[in-house]
């Protein structure tokens, strides 16, 4: 699997685009190396940019974005709401494909160690590539900000990790590190007190708010044993936020990261700051993220919120996003464009390209064409998607349907089934012609030399064993499809049956379809045993099917009646 890596760097500039394109023609000047976002903040001046590539590269672009940044920008003359430290005030590094953390806080190391060196600028690691924990947050070493760096910097404790222990007054310093994907995401209030935004703030954050004696605001610090502040926690687990006001908008809004979104997801900070803002007498009117979000983010988001209705979450990606854009109100301040801002189809951009991605007419004319691939096997995969389709959207319309509000569960959890066999199957659509792709490749491997013809042998049968194995389990959810189909013929709208109907046909398409393919890629297979075992499988799965369909379209013509 080829590695990539995500660098998402803060530029102390939103306000000159001049600038900030320069900066980042620095980045799209590196080969393989993708721009995918551009984040720029007015009331902030600061910019959050996003690429993805190969770890080498990515750095080498992270370098020229750094130097660049540090020769544009004028730490001494910047202005905004966002704390900050440098030019390029903080550089992470987040592992997407085929890297391990330990991997990407090297490359970090790397990236440090050259910036510190080679441009002079004090540098700092942090989360998974500083060693030393007292220093790893970001905001521990941020303290003081660019002002109260003058003085921080000669601290031993504060000798950067690389560079001079000298602050840079026009460049500043550089935290650089790796970590895991971060949600950075602001939350829009009817207020313009940026104090009661920070109260609610730190009523949410896991840092919660310092102890006072008497009044909150102006109250004498309670202190422990050992002088340190204590504090009451916030609601919400790996988040951090503030309160601020934005000019730009004319509203505060409460900032937060969401450092573990498998702690505390999107939705539920959201709900969390809307519940606490109202106990404040306060309204949450909608909500922005800064940079890219991952996709999982969004459809959780979704389903969470058509739960709360007693609504279907067995609908598309599409609608579980517009779900979640519309509730959280995502698209109030700017347009919310989902090919924008969520990572996963912005990294399709990066990777090939898929089938799956085609319109309807540019999928058959490609098939069409004189090129073998897509060919059977493809198109298998392709009708099982259509046939447990069919079948989803007969369990959504029974959810739906008026006088069953008692069964919106029942039919919620025959979709979320329906589209996970349909996901897997479009999955397959292109890994069938991959894995033909992958025998063509094999084939021609050089043959000159012994040592050459072993190695090709052993791709060739590689390949082979790798495309059966794709069809069959085409097969397989192709008639886990049909026990979804037959509940919608049994149970579902019986306006719908027909439905049901032409999704058992597809699925025993797909199942006869796939076996062929099996079968043919099983002749060239030199594993007798495993060619035996299989197909026997196979064979049952083929007989099983058509039985089944046979039941299913039986119930089908009675309930049709004509």
């Amino acid at each position: 699997m080829q590695q990539l890596i995500e660098c998402v760097p803060n530029f102390s500039e939103g306000v000159n685009l001049h600038i900030i394109k320069e900066i980042t023609n620095e980045i799209e000047s590196i080969d393989g190396v993708k721009l995918l976002n551009v984040d720029p903040g007015k009331a902030t001046n600061r910019t959050v940019v996003t690429f993805v590539g190969p770890p080498e590269m990515v750095i080498e672009a992270a370098f020229q974005a750094i130097k660049k940044a540090g020769e544009l920008i004028d730490m001494s003359k910047h202005k905004g709401e966002h704390p900050r430290m440098g030019a390029t005030d903080v550089c992470p590094l987040i592992p997407i494909a085929g890297i391990t953390m330990e991997e990407t806080a090297a490359f970090a190391k790397k990236l440090a160690k050259r910036v510190g060196e080679e441009l002079k600028i004090p540098v700092y690691l942090y989360e998974e590539a500083q060693a030393d924990k007292k220093r790893s947050n970001l905001s521990v070493i941020r303290a003081g900000e660019y002002e109260g760096f003058f003085k921080k910097i000669k601290l031993p404790e504060w000798k950067p990790d690389f560079g001079p222990q000298e602050f840079d007054e026009k460049r500043g310093a550089t935290v650089i590190g790796a970590r895991d994907f971060l949600v950075a995401y602001n939350v829009n209030l009817n207020t313009t007190s940026t104090r009661r935004a920070n109260s609610v703030a730190f009523d949410v954050r896991e840092a919660g708010r310092v102890l006072r004696e008497g009044n909150p605001v102006t109250g004498k610090i309670i202190t422990n044993a050992d002088g340190t502040p204590k504090s009451i926690p916030g609601s919400l687990k790996s988040v951090k936020a503030i309160g601020w006001y934005i000019e730009e908008y004319g509203v505060c809004q409460i900032s937060m990261n969401l450092t573990n979104i498998n702690i505390t997801p999107l939705h539920i900070a959201f709900d969390e700051v809307c519940k606490k803002a109202s106990e404040r007498g306060l309204r949450v009117t909608g909500s922005e993220l800064v940079g890219l979000v991952p996709l999982k983010s969004l459809t959780d988001a979704g389903k969470y919120f058509l739960k709360k209705q007693q609504r279907s979450t067995g609908v598309s990606e599409k609608e579980l996003i517009k779900i979640a854009v519309k509730t959280m109100g995502l698209d109030q301040l700017a347009p919310f464009k989902p090919e924008e801002r969520v990572i996963e189809y912005l990294l399709k951009q990066v990777l090939d390209s898929k089938l799956v991605n085609m319109n309807l007419v540019a999928f058959a004319d490609e098939t069409a064409s004189e090129s073998p691939a897509p060919g059977g096997g493809s198109i298998a995969a392709y009708v099982g998607s259509l046939g447990v389709s069919l079948a989803t959207m007969v369990a959504n319309l029974s959810s739906h349907k008026k006088g069953w509000d008692d069964r919106w569960e029942e039919f919620s959890d025959w979709a979320d089934k329906g589209q996970r066999i349909k996901d897997e199957l479009l999955r397959l659509v292109d890994a069938d012609t991959a894995a033909f792709n992958k025998i063509m490749s094999a084939f021609g491997l050089p043959k000159s030399s012994e040592e050459e013809k072993k190695i090709r042998t052993q791709a060739i049968q590689d390949a082979t064993k790798f495309a059966i194995e794709i069809p069959f389990k085409v097969m397989q959810l192709s008639f886990e499809s049909l026990q979804l189909i037959k509940a919608m013929a049994e149970h579902g709208n019986p306006n719908s049956v027909s439905d049901a109907g032409v999704g058992a046909l597809c699925a025993r398409s797909a199942v006869l379809g796939a076996f062929m393919n099996v079968r043919i890629n099983a002749s060239g297979y030199e594993d007798k045993n495993f060619v035996k075992d299989i197909l026997a499988k196979g064979k049952s799965i083929e007989e099983k099917t058509i039985a089944e369909e046979e039941t299913i379209l039986k119930i089908v013509d009675a309930k049709i009646g004509l």
